[in-house]
């Protein structure tokens, strides 16, 4: 019988944003803003059993302090229970299960949410999740645990599966071995990966997918027309040594010169703490170049930090449409005061620690009344945000790809006792009142992800339609890219994956500065 692999919680490989959806914060201080405090509209109730431990910690793994005290099981799981009736959207349907019974605090957690569905019979909340905190606060300074390269994949438990390398970071030890875009995965040391089932194999598999720091795995892949059928050619195999790569936000920053003008383009994969720097210089640079119109790559984009696409959003439009005008409001549940609604933030925050932007420093904007983004079933939250704001004040915002994930949900990450807590606390709606977008919004233009160019040359599938139609209005993959995903082709199999990720990448995240 086919066992299905699993994507178990990484530390390093998250963002700061998603596993649900909603938005991310902004801000003056130059550290990062959601790593230590509760949601500023915490009770008493809840607050009195914040920190209270049945195992504190005298340090963090860095050796940094801590806030915990000394408690019990029961203090924690109490924590939870009022934590949750207090700030979760849907508290009227939390289950009344009491916490005597239960054996961990994450065990508890899982059962404090909804058991509602949508019209079509979906989870209503699909976005409850944990993450160790130190991982949680590492990864949004954009440091992930891995090889330094991405993965979309097919659903599970389809088989064969069909896993992809969506992007490789820049001298990350799979930069460094010669994996690249498009490369289709064959064996994971050895073990038969695209049709291996029995629970060894997947123990194996899931061993060299999810390393830990300092372990090293092999693996097969195939690439181009090696990659065809389900039993594809191994064209490389590579050993690589697991380590926390700096994985870049923003990269690929380019001006292309078309008949009708200079577009701007750029691929933006993580609103995170780190972003800001790396998004500031690529708008100043494109700036200067004074682009015409703008290609914001964002089809692997899972979310995090709402100020960040607030600071884009202004980047894009500029003063005249966004000046006096909400980016984002929240709708919070009854027993909380209501946020102040989230403007276009106008200036910097100096949210990364080790190379800040100066705070309170004028972004650059280049004044569009259009932007293009390439999207996919990876852009999530706060990606989402970005485009119901500018939608909001009247941007034209065509979609070029393929449907969003629609995550209108977001939250206030919690820690409590080494463990960050993720329970949706709120609705993101913009300008003009609309955030009704659980489906995910579609594209103004269909066209599938090219997995045999590079992000960011012209003739890739998304970025030539995207070209193509702000010129023409037709929407049309280029002739090559059509050709390319016929049955048989070598690029086939990139129909219909989904990025391959954790859940603290896949969410909006609000936090006050």
């Amino acid at each position: 019988m086919h066992k299905t692999i699993f994507l178990p919680l990484l530390v390093a490989t998250a963002a700061l944003l998603n596993g649900c959806g909603g938005g991310g914060g902004g801000g003056s201080s130059a550290t990062p803003p959601v790593t230590s405090t509760p949601p500023p509209t915490a009770t008493p109730a809840a607050a009195s059993y914040l920190n209270l431990c049945q195992a504190p910690r005298t340090t963090t793994g860095a050796g940094a302090a801590v806030p915990d005290r000394q408690g019990s099981l029961s203090d924690e799981l109490t924590y939870l229970r009022l934590w949750s009736d207090e700030t979760y959207l849907w508290y009227r349907e939390l289950p009344t299960t009491p916490p005597a019974g239960f054996a961990t605090p994450l065990a508890y957690f899982n059962v404090l949410k909804t058991s509602a569905v949508t019209a079509s019979g979906k989870p209503k909340d699909n976005y409850h999740f944990t993450s160790p905190t130190e991982q949680y606060e590492e990864s949004t300074r954009g440091v992930e645990l891995g090889y330094g390269l991405s993965w979309a994949a097919n659903s599970a438990p389809s088989f064969p599966r069909v896993w992809r390398v969506t992007s490789v970071a820049p001298g990350s030890p799979a930069a460094v071995a010669g994996l690249r875009r498009g490369d289709r995965l064959v064996t994971v040391d050895g073990y038969d990966f695209i049709n291996g089932g029995d629970s060894a194999t997947v123990d194996r598999l899931n061993a060299g997918l999810f390393p830990a720091a300092g372990e090293r795995h092999t693996f097969a892949v195939a690439r181009g027309s090696d990659a065809l059928g389900s039993a594809p050619t191994v064209s490389s195999t590579v050993t690589l040594l697991a380590a926390k790569v700096d994985v870049p936000a923003v990269q690929n920053t380019k001006v292309i010169d078309t008949p009708t003008g200079k577009v701007g383009y750029l691929t933006f994969d993580d609103h995170n703490a780190a972003s800001e720097r790396q998004l500031i210089a690529a708008f100043n640079t494109l700036k200067a170049a004074a682009v015409d119109d703008l290609v914001l790559d964002m089809r692997y984009n899972g979310g995090g930090l709402l100020v960040v696409a607030s600071q884009i959003a202004y980047m894009v439009a500029g003063p005249g449409p966004t000046s006096g005008k909400t980016f984002e409001r929240l709708l919070v549940n009854d027993k909380r005061p209501a946020e102040e609604p989230m403007a276009f933030r106008t200036t910097s925050i100096g949210l990364e620690t080790a190379l800040p932007a100066p705070a309170r420093q004028p972004l650059p904007y280049l004044g569009l009344k259009r932007v293009t983004i390439l999207t996919g079933k990876g852009t999530c939250s706060a990606s989402e945000s970005l485009v119901n704001g500018l939608r909001g004040v009247d941007v034209e915002v065509n979609l070029v790809g393929d449907q969003t994930c629609g995550k209108p949900y977001g939250f206030y990450p919690q820690p409590n006792c080494g463990t960050t807590y993720f329970t949706v606390q709120f609705q993101g709606v913009n300008q003009k009142g609309f955030g009704d977008y659980a489906d995910g919004f579609a594209p103004t233009c269909k066209v599938a992800d090219d997995f045999s160019r590079a992000q960011g040359d012209p003739a890739e599938g998304q970025l030539a339609a995207a070209l193509r139609y702000r010129s023409t209005g037709q929407c049309q993959a280029p002739a090559a890219m059509a050709r390319s995903m016929e049955p048989g082709s070598a690029f086939a199999p990139a129909q219909g994956l989904t990025p391959v990720r954790s859940p603290t990448r896949e969410i909006a995240v609000y936090s006050r500065h």
